[in-house]
């Protein structure tokens, strides 16, 4: 993570961790649903739209309160991260769910259980690649 990133590399960062997820996600919900691929596609474009909209401004407030209290880019503020940006997720895509799909608030909840238990770890993951690519590609440039 860095608090230098500009809002248009915000922007393709997030821009790179929603396209890879609906990749990944449409054909296995699609699957584990067993509802066509384009039903699953567009709700997973729609979900992806918000995750898309919450990723930048997250990540920009998350950098902010890093640089502000001093705190290391470590994998411990990569769990906090990960924790807290999909616990926001939720908590806006919850609704948005149920009122889509026509199923409770529980539902749709425990449905997005099923979803969270795999963006965790693909949050961690996307970041820290993200990151990993990015300082190689500043040091590059800096030669």
């Amino acid at each position: 993570m860095n608090a230098n990133k500009s809002i248009t590399e915000r922007i393709i960062q997030a821009i790179g961790f929603e396209c890879l997820a609906i990749l990944i996600c449409t054909p296995l919900l699609a699957w584990i649903m067993d509802k066509p691929l384009l039903e699953m596609g567009l709700v997973t474009v729609l979900i992806a739209g918000l995750a898309l909209a919450w990723n930048v401004v997250f990540n920009g407030m998350f950098d902010r309160v890093l640089k502000r209290y001093a705190i290391a880019h470590n994998a411990w503020s990569r769990v906090v991260h990960a924790l807290l940006f999909e616990g926001g997720l939720v908590a806006m895509g919850v609704p948005l769910i149920a009122w889509w799909l026509g199923v409770s608030l529980w539902q749709a909840f425990l449905l997005d259980i099923g979803v969270l238990l795999f963006f965790l770890p693909y949050t961690y993951v996307y970041h820290w690649g993200y990151d990993v690519l990015r300082a190689r590609l500043m040091m590059s440039r800096a030669l």
